[in-house]
C-alpha cells in the first residue's frame, strides 16, 4: 500500500512510519520544514514539504494522487496558541480530508484526542483544541466518500511501548504510549472493518492486531 501522513515529522508519525515501512508498504510524510527530511528518511518514509495551513487542496491532493490511505496525525503541538488550533488541528484536517476526497483516497484515519468535542466549554487553551479536534472529526464523519476511522488517545507518554491495549468506543481516561499509539495506527491502515468507527485507546492488556480485530468484529 503507499500511505500519506500528515504531520509526517510529529513524534507518533515518526513511530509509524518506521512501523509502515518495515511492513513493506510505500510510506510518504508531509513536512514542513526542508531540514525534518532526514528523519523521514531515516524512518523509511518519503519526504514532502507542503504547509497544510497554507496549500491548496490541489496542492495536497496532487500528493495523495494513487494513495491507498491517508493519515491525518498533525498538530499545533504544545505552545500553540488558539489561532493555530483552529488553522491546523481543525483546518488542516478539513483540508486534509477535502484532498483526500478529490483524489480519490477512501481509507482515511484520522488521530484524534480523548474528550474532542466542537461543543466542549471552557475558554483555555486546551479548551480551543478540544473543540478544534472535535470539529475536524464531525466533519470527517460527514465525508460519505471517506472509510474513516477516528482514533482518540489518552494521555500520550514516551514509555516503551508494551503491545497491549485498551480500544473501544469508551475507555475511560488513562496513558498510552506513543509507540503502542503507532502500533494501533499500523493494524487499522489496514483493516477497512474499522471504518465508521470512533475508538478511543488507552494501555490495557489485550495484544493490539486483537484488539483491533475485536473491534473489526473479526
Amino acid at each position: 500500500m503507499r500511505i500519506v501522513i500528515a504531520g509526517g515529522h510529529g513524534r507518533i508519525a515518526l513511530r509509524l512510519e518506521r512501523l509502515l515501512a518495515a511492513g513493506g508498504h510505500e510510506v510518504a510524510g508531509i513536512i514542513r520544514r526542508p531540514e525534518q527530511a532526514d528523519d523521514l528518511r531515516d524512518a523509511g518514509a518519503e519526504p514532502v514539504v507542503l504547509d497544510l495551513e497554507s496549500a491548496s487542496v490541489e496542492m495536497i491532493a496532487a500528493v495523495l494522487q494513487g494513495a491507498d490511505a491517508a493519515v491525518f496525525a498533525a498538530g499545533a503541538g504544545p505552545g500553540s496558541g488558539v489561532a493555530r488550533k483552529e488553522t491546523v488541528d481543525w483546518g488542516a484536517a478539513v483540508l486534509f480530508a477535502d484532498a483526500a476526497e478529490r483524489a480519490g483516497v477512501r481509507r482515511f484515519l484520522i488521530v484524534s484526542s480523548m474528550r474532542a468535542d466542537p461543543d466542549h466549554p471552557g475558554s483555555e487553551v486546551f479548551d480551543a483544541y478540544l473543540r478544534a479536534k472535535g470539529a475536524a472529526d464531525a466533519y470527517v464523519r460527514s465525508k460519505s466518500a471517506l472509510d474513516w476511522t477516528i482514533l482518540r488517545p489518552g494521555i500520550l507518554t514516551d514509555d516503551a511501548g508494551t503491545g497491549l491495549v485498551r480500544l473501544e468506543a469508551s475507555t475511560g481516561r488513562g496513558p498510552v504510549p506513543r509507540d503502542d499509539v503507532a502500533a494501533v495506527l499500523a493494524e487499522l491502515v489496514e483493516t477497512p472493518a474499522t471504518a465508521g468507527l470512533t475508538l478511543e485507546l488507552v494501555s490495557g492488556t489485550v495484544p493490539v492486531s486483537v484488539a483491533v480485530k475485536a473491534v473489526a468484529g473479526n
